[in-house]
């Protein structure tokens, strides 16, 4: 099946040689969505909402259309519940300014855990400090596995806030964001959850989660850069305020007050990334299209070959051993340097990254200072995993 569903992503034809592993940093697009957006772009381009002549009219069903995709692929109670934006971190910061940092006081706890995304680190570090609030951390062992004891400790009648990734961009560790979010609710506590790295690969239910509040970005699940979704209970998003001010969120201006319009246009300020939007809804469609279940099993059996293909290599060390996780892999390889090792792999056409991959207290945890990341998706087969072995093998042998 990933043959397939390989043939319908065109890098593939223009670069026939690549295996291209950085799929946690941002996934190739499928024809569809590509032919989509130059056809907005061709034959339909208009500004949305206020336009009443027929391009614009269109303009704005097809952007609204998408909302209405993305609330049933998430199943989100309400399409006003689902919010555009630019992507995972802007979501992260509007909860950030317009939620916690009117709720949190001195003597007030955040609760994180060790392995966020810095998207999902410095927006509450900085709110914290601006209230006086603390910020909690679960740790996690040296699996990459977060310590469900002591998440049950950090929370109390304090915390505000939990946030918390579903899947960590670094280990691939997949944490049981059910059960931590059960243990919030139980104390009242609301949660986002950054699914970023779960979206184009795992079911999203957000009422079935429970959770208060869920962040991603398009460009991960196959669709355009510059567009993401924020979705919030209704009762949480109409009882906060905007912080961004503009066009197109109001109701009502004068030079004495202005009156904010309702949900979703209050938290939208400004002409959005109209075609993202429509690119993202085209992206739910290839998504809704294929048979997920096979999908996802055949990610699961990658993951497993890949990680037992890669520990055959001596010297390797991979860091995030999690008995639940997916085909994310960082390692190190004996004491070559991660950016040697992702420059020589790219020169053999194996597109990998290297770097703290915006997690500099995960790789301080394990005590380097950079990793090469290999991330794998739904178009990856196990030759790709082949290639990269072998040119492992061939790097570390290059530099012995």
């Amino acid at each position: 099946m990933s043959l397939e569903i390989k043939s319908r992503f065109p890098i593939f034809r223009a670069h026939p040689d690549l295996v291209y592993l950085d799929n946690a940093a941002t996934t190739q697009k499928p024809d569809t969505v590509i032919e989509r957006i130059t056809e907005f772009y061709k034959e339909g381009n208009a500004n949305i909402h206020r336009g009443v002549y027929p391009l614009a009219a269109q303009a704005t069903t097809d952007f609204e259309a998408s909302r209405d995709k993305v609330q049933q692929f998430i199943n989100a109670a309400k399409r006003e519940e689902v919010l555009f934006n630019s992507g995972t971190t802007a979501g992260t910061n509007l909860v950030a300014q317009s939620f916690a940092l009117h709720r949190l006081q001195r003597g007030d706890n955040i609760v994180i855990s060790a392995m966020e995304h810095h998207a999902n680190l410095i927006p509450w570090q900085v709110i914290c400090q601006k209230t006086g609030a603390e910020l909690r951390v679960i740790p996690m062992n040296s699996k990459g596995e977060l310590d469900q004891k002591a998440y049950s400790t950090l929370l109390s009648n304090k915390t505000c806030l939990v946030a918390v990734a579903h899947i960590s961009n670094t280990l691939g560790t997949i944490n049981p964001v059910e059960e931590m979010v059960s243990m919030a609710k139980q104390k009242g506590i609301p949660v986002l959850l950054d699914v970023a790295q779960s979206i184009a690969h795992y079911p999203i239910d957000v009422q079935a989660l429970e959770c208060d509040f869920l962040v991603f970005s398009g460009h991960k699940l196959f669709g355009p850069t510059g567009i993401g979704v924020l979705y919030g209970k209704e009762e949480w998003l109409a009882q906060m305020d905007p912080y961004q001010y503009g066009g197109d969120m109001i109701r009502d201006v004068t030079f004495s007050e202005t009156t904010f319009a309702g949900l979703p246009n209050k938290f939208e300020a400004g002409t959005p990334n109209i075609a993202g939007a429509i690119g993202l809804g085209e992206a739910v469609d290839f998504l809704v299209s294929i048979d997920r279940a096979q999908i996802l099993q055949n990610l699961k059996e990658l993951q497993a070959y890949a990680m037992s293909s890669l520990l055959s290599i001596e010297g390797l060390q991979l860091i995030g051993r999690a008995t639940n996780r997916t085909a994310i892999f960082s390692f190190a390889l004996a004491d070559i340097h991660p950016h040697d090792i992702a420059t020589f792999l790219g020169e053999e056409k194996i597109a990998t990254r290297a770097g703290h991959h915006c997690t500099q207290p995960i790789m301080d945890f394990f005590g380097l200072p950079a990793t090469t990341r290999a991330s794998f998706s739904i178009y990856n087969t196990t030759a790709d995993v082949d290639r990269l072995v072998q040119t492992l093998r061939d790097i570390k042998a290059f530099f012995s």
